[in-house]
């Protein structure tokens, strides 16, 4: 392995730890959501309102981290962001009260937001093109580590101490990303910046008015609102339906994000062979076909044998839609690449952050609701692909 590829190995893991650095907040503690339902004596909504406040903490913290590293560069607001991160994780450990514990969430997700943005316009700034769609199905790669070990790592921790710890756990992992920080070499040299902070603002308007951007935009809205689906009932659906146990769930739940990751992998491979939009293509169907199947077995009161393998397939292509919609959407937007980010990303985790609390709507004893609203946004998704961004890449002649 020659200098470049490592050096490039390198930075793809650095950026991979600061993009799972939010991420984490909400996957390691999943184990915990039925324990944290009796704790604070709140309804299965309540609880899921502790994820929503993360996510919704993460879309908006994007929308003010990626104009303001296009105006300081990336180095100084990412320092910033896990220093206040680290002091949330702590406000999280002595959380008295449900009310303070959905504060310091949404704190969470806000600061580590500027983990996700900052790492993908980094990204920008070094490759465009074919290179950057490959170095971002690298980067989805190592990121689906998160989902692997987080959630197993969580239900180790409930074993040895309590759901407490998993918030110690992560206050020492923002130290860590911090003092690599400090290593970090600015990708955004101060020629490169814009001058006026407020006009980074003003460029939302111009990516909400570009019609092929924002069509990314709303695909990956749809999409990821259908994951968030699943990441708010997964473990209600295994631990109260099926009756697994914490750590079995971990499992369930980190072998899916094995799949992610080596779906990512497939990706990179494919990238320069075969196009992103036959891509996005493959995989918007995939999931939507494998959420109708989803919903016949849970009609149909199917095993965990069944169910599991089918929900595998359905979760698993998002990795192919994020690498190749995000390569797509940013093509054109190198000038202001970590507004574009910023704005994507807030598409992807807005939807996502308001279903959530809906998914336990019934109760913690049926999956409907869930499932219901994976075929919905997976549907969605398919009309953006054909109404909004397949005309531009096959015109009518």
């Amino acid at each position: 392995m020659n200098r470049i590829k490592i050096r490039q190995l390198r930075l793809a893991l650095f950026l991979a730890l600061l993009t799972a650095l939010a991420p984490l907040s909400n996957d390691m503690y999943l184990p915990a959501l039925p324990i944290l339902s009796s704790h604070f004596s709140i309804s299965t909504s309540l609880v899921q309102l502790t994820l929503t406040m993360t996510t919704v903490g993460i879309a908006l913290g994007q929308i003010f981290a990626g104009p303001v590293s296009d105006y300081m560069g990336r180095r100084s607001p990412l320092l910033l962001g896990i220093i206040i991160f680290c002091l949330a994780a702590l406000g999280c450990v002595y959380a008295d009260n449900i009310w303070l514990f959905l504060l310091c969430r949404f704190i969470l997700g806000f600061c580590g937001a500027s983990g996700i943005v900052i790492a993908t316009a980094i990204a920008r700034d070094i490759y465009e093109g074919t290179d950057l769609t490959r170095f971002l199905a690298i980067l989805i790669m190592l990121n689906g580590l998160a989902p692997i070990l987080a959630p197993i790592i969580g239900g180790q921790i409930l074993l040895l101490g309590t759901w407490r710890d998993i918030f110690v756990l992560l206050f020492f992992i923002g130290i860590m990303l911090l003092l690599s920080t400090f290593l970090f070499t600015e990708t955004l040299p101060a020629q490169m910046r814009i001058n006026n902070i407020g006009c980074a603002f003003k460029q939302y308007i111009d990516l909400f008015l570009d019609h092929y951007f924002f069509s990314h935009c709303l695909l990956q809205c749809f999409t990821f609102g259908a994951f968030f689906a699943y990441i708010a009932g997964s473990s209600f659906l295994f631990q109260k339906i099926y009756g697994v146990s914490p750590q079995a769930y971990s499992l369930i739940f980190g072998g899916i994000g094995l799949g992610l990751m080596l779906m990512g992998s497939v990706s990179a491979k494919l990238a320069g062979q075969v196009s992103n939009i036959r891509l996005l293509k493959y995989a918007t169907h995939t999931s939507f076909l494998g959420s109708i199947l989803l919903f016949i077995l849970f009609l149909a009161d199917g095993s965990i044998f069944v169910t599991y393998p089918v929900l595998f397939v359905t979760i698993i292509p998002l990795s192919v839609v994020g690498a190749s919609s995000f390569s797509m959407a940013l093509a054109k937007q190198g000038h202001n690449a970590g507004s574009a980010s910023a704005f994507l990303g807030f598409s992807q985790l807005l939807l996502g952050g308001a279903i959530m609390p809906l998914v336990g709507i019934a109760g913690d004893d049926t999956p409907i609701p869930m499932v219901v609203l994976m075929i919905a946004g997976y549907g969605l998704a398919i009309w953006c692909y054909y109404k909004r961004i397949a005309p531009a890449h096959y015109p009518e002649r």
